[in-house]
């Protein structure tokens, strides 16, 4: 971890991602960039309870963040400010553009990972939410030849493929971190049209038209990982879904996200 104490320099949280510009330079030294506009509070508490789903779900621990594309301006998203997702309210909840400069810092930190948010926003106007993890039965996936492949109809959206993004091959040696907007453009590209991409020795990327689709598609990658460990310790070979069957049964689920999203919301919040 490095942290750095001048003033005239931004603090740096390695694991967590934090990143604080001086308070008299917001958007890292720019003007900071106009508002998309005022959020209903209604949302901003969805926001938040979204990280706290994820966390339950076992796809956050103490690190992860999830945003959400302005409903009123595309060029703008919102996510919380640096905090353990378990932890985070709707006061937590910051606007950004995609150049990931915060419209309105106020002195609170950032995650220096938000360039994957940016990035990906700009190259897919389809992407509504984005939520970046490190779930732990993921992570295996980035590191062998072994594709993860949809072991069953709820994580449909796998059987398109699932690309890795290798730091390495583009930066060499790093820190294994999203920290610009360059390396956040190649994470992009490597996501291409895909819903999900692994980032070797790292975690992962899910992609949504909303923000209970993300976090859906989160979740049930961390468990069809599960259940592909499983199938892989039974021997043989495994009767994953095709593509084309994968696109039919995705279609089912995108129409029906909003039972699991109730049922999440409810255990978080006591309401649907």
């Amino acid at each position: 971890m490095r942290l750095t104490s001048c003033a005239c320099c931004a603090s740096y949280d390695y694991l967590g991602g934090a990143v604080s510009a001086p308070a008299d330079a917001p958007g890292g030294g720019k003007g900071a960039p106009k508002s998309g506009g005022p959020v209903d509070r209604a949302l901003l508490e969805d926001i938040a309870v979204a990280s706290r789903i994820c966390a339950a779900e076992g796809v956050f621990d103490a690190f992860g963040h999830l945003s959400l594309r302005h409903p009123g301006d595309k060029k703008r998203f919102l996510m919380s400010r640096s905090k353990a997702p378990a932890l985070t309210t709707a006061d937590d909840i910051m606007e950004f553009d995609l150049d990931c400069d915060a419209c309105d810092q106020r002195g609170r930190g950032v995650f220096l990972e938000r360039f994957i948010h940016g990035e990906i926003y700009k190259a897919r106007p389809d992407v509504n939410s984005i939520v970046h993890s490190h779930s732990p039965s993921v992570v295996p996936f980035s590191l062998v030849p072994n594709k993860m492949r949809a072991m069953f109809h709820t994580s449909a959206f796998i059987a398109r493929g699932v690309p890795v993004f290798d730091i390495s091959e583009k930066y060499g040696p790093t820190d294994m971190l999203v920290g610009d907007n360059d390396k956040g453009r190649e994470l992009a590209r490597v996501l291409a049209d895909k819903s999900v991409v692994l980032m070797r020795a790292h975690g992962s990327v899910a992609v949504g038209p909303s923000l209970q689709h993300a976090v859906y598609r989160a979740v049930y990658t961390e468990v069809n990982a599960k259940l592909q460990m499983s199938a892989t310790l039974l021997g043989g070979p495994i009767a994953a879904l095709s593509e084309e069957e994968g696109r039919l049964a995705d279609a089912v689920n995108i129409a029906g996200v909003g039972r699991p999203w109730d049922l999440w919301k409810m255990k978080m919040t006591g309401a649907a």
